[in-house]
């Protein structure tokens, strides 16, 4: 019987990941003129995120963790959460995730979503990244630099902050949000190679994932 592939709410083994490699990729076509003159275009909007989770394998109890969680997903098929050891908070990497830290827009009294966003660089040429999967409990909003606690829920379909009935944000009052997150991605494989000959040698099996559209 075939399965539909689907987005399996379960976060990625934490300690496997914070030994993971890997980080952003853009897509830009480069076209070289006659006048030596480049031409550059950007593929995506987005940015896409590799991760190889091997290099975070530190024990057969790892190895075994991830095997279990990899036959889980069905290889490639199911989606999943990853907590992306270098960028994983809508603030500094050792702070603590505030409500006032990110700018999801401006109330104009009647509006009541709000996409989740992180910011990164500032001015006309930041860049912001749309987040899809705060981490469970850790979302804090404020309006007006006022916690809007318990005047809020969050729609995973759509990644927006949604304000309650009646609670709508004001004409001009900021809104702002504070989060831990995880990168909704899948195995960028449906094969695991590994030796435990290997392994105990200390030769790294490789282990990729890729960001995906939850």
């Amino acid at each position: 019987m075939s399965e539909l592939a689907s987005f399996h709410d379960v976060l990625f083994p934490l300690a496997v990941s914070f030994g993971a490699t890997g980080g952003p990729e853009r897509r830009n076509e480069i076209v070289t003129l006659t006048s030596g003159r480049e031409k550059r275009n950007a593929r995506f909007a987005h940015s896409r995120r590799h991760y190889d989770a091997g290099t975070g394998l530190r024990s057969l109890e790892d190895l075994h963790e991830v095997l279990a969680f990899f036959e889980a997903r069905r290889g490639s098929l199911h989606a999943f959460r990853f907590r992306d050891p270098f960028d994983m908070k809508s603030c500094a990497p050792g702070a603590t995730p505030g409500p006032l830290d990110q700018m999801l827009g401006t109330g104009d009294g009647s509006a009541r979503r709000f996409a989740l966003v992180k910011t990164y660089g500032s001015g006309p040429d930041a860049y912001q990244r749309p987040i899809f999967k705060p981490a469970a409990g850790s979302l804090r909003v404020a309006v007006g630099g006022a916690d809007a606690a318990g005047n809020f829920s969050f729609d995973a379909e759509t990644g927006e902050v949604v304000f309650s009935a009646g609670k709508a944000p004001t004409g001009g009052q900021a809104v702002t949000a504070g989060y831990e997150f995880d990168v909704p991605v899948r195995f960028d494989t449906d094969r695991l190679s590994i030796s435990l000959r290997a392994f105990r040698a200390g030769q790294i099996p490789s282990i990729p994932l890729i960001e995906v559209q939850p």
